[in-house]
């Protein structure tokens, strides 16, 4: 019977550490969550007016490819990638192309060897930030004495590499921005359109040269714009 007593005391010892935990008040469980694909960015965050324009995805045979441009007026002043292919060649790319974009300040950049795919979707998707912040600019800059903005769509021209549209946003007499609704699924055609719109917006006409390499969409190119400048009178 003595021998009972140390087992007994050994058994409540065992149970006093049980008695004295209590749940903290308003505990909460954190769950973990699988990291985002890491971004890729350069350049400084812009002012607290920048203009951050998010692109649409733009799927490629080696994976999405989503840009954020953040503007300062006109200037480009940061790009981060949102989503990209997830492959060695692309996380090298990444960084050279946000360079040069950030010093040519358009998407009439370098394709990156080894990364020519992403290359292409990169380009197309900042341009198509530049388009969509001009048109923000525009608006922004507008008084009621300015003429209003006025956007036509040009002719959908067809040939033999495939249908070419553009869409033309006017301010007053003034182009201020260019947007292609169809173009060519074709890498030459993908190069030269920032080349043609660049052009575009500087010659403020449809007088412009062919991009080489890419004769007969510039050809259909030219001829839509110059239909939007028609219609818009």
């Amino acid at each position: 019977m003595k021998r009972a007593i140390p087992v007994v005391v050994l058994s409540i010892a065992g149970l006093v550490p049980v008695w004295l935990y209590q749940p903290s008040a308003g505990s909460s469980t954190v769950q973990a969550t699988t990291p985002a694909p890491s971004s890729t960015s350069s350049g400084s965050a812009g002012s607290s007016g920048g203009n951050v324009v998010t692109s649409s995805t733009i799927t490629t045979e080696k994976g999405p490819v989503q840009l954020q441009v953040t503007f300062d007026g006109t200037k480009i002043t940061a790009v981060k990638m949102l989503q990209q292919p997830d492959h060695p060649q692309t996380t090298a790319a990444v960084p050279k192309l946000i360079a040069e974009t950030l010093q040519a300040q358009s998407a009439d950049i370098d394709t990156v060897s080894g990364a020519t795919i992403t290359s292409e979707a990169y380009k197309k998707s900042l341009q198509a930030t530049i388009d969509e912040n001009a048109k923000t600019a525009a608006k922004a800059s507008a008084s009621p004495t300015q003429a209003a903005s006025k956007t036509v769509d040009g002719t959908a021209v067809d040939t033999e590499k495939g249908t070419v549209q553009v869409q033309v946003t006017f301010e007053g007499d003034k182009i201020s921005a260019v947007k292609m609704l169809q173009q060519p699924n074709h890498p030459q055609t993908t190069a030269a359109v920032p080349k043609l719109i660049a052009e575009t917006l500087e010659a403020q006409s449809a007088d412009i040269d062919t991009v080489s390499g890419a004769t007969i969409t510039s050809e259909g190119y030219k001829e839509s714009l110059q239909a939007a400048i028609d219609a818009k009178g």
